[in-house]
């Protein structure tokens, strides 16, 4: 499990400024709506992955391997959900009526990502993430 945990946190560091949109929605949850900043990154980071997935694929194997799964950002939720890490923003305090607001907020912020940012996009990961569903339950 350490193994692991280092092997991740090297593949996750090497991804936070070229596929990871985590930092940039994480802060605008904490910020908006005083959610715990360490738990909201753990709840984000398997959503925010899967949502660039496509875009970075090169980027975000070893993820897929470390947690031996068929895509990166299901493997880290699977692994986080085998920990009891928490996977549910909405276990956090925020409202699912929160949900549009949030949307609002991370687009009217604009950062860079390897995908585009879109607003289907970021309500069905932020409802993901409310629920504790895993990764790409929610249609865009």
């Amino acid at each position: 499990m350490i193994y692991a945990a280092s092997r991740t946190s090297k593949a996750t560091s090497s991804l936070r400024n070229e596929a990871n949109a985590t930092v940039p929605l994480c802060h605008t949850l904490g910020g908006s709506f005083d959610l715990p900043h360490a738990d909201t990154h753990a709840i984000v980071l398997p959503h925010a992955i899967h949502y660039n997935a496509d875009a970075v694929a090169d980027l975000l194997k070893p993820v897929t391997l470390i947690f031996e799964g068929d895509a990166p950002g299901s493997a880290l939720w699977a692994f986080a959900n085998k920990l009891g890490a928490p996977l549910a923003l909405k276990d956090l305090g925020l409202n699912e009526t929160d949900l549009d607001r949030a949307t609002e907020v991370a687009l009217s912020k604009p950062y860079w990502n390897p995908r585009e940012i879109t607003a289907t996009g970021i309500r069905a990961l932020l409802q993901d993430a409310w629920s504790g569903a895993a990764p790409g339950t929610t249609a865009e």
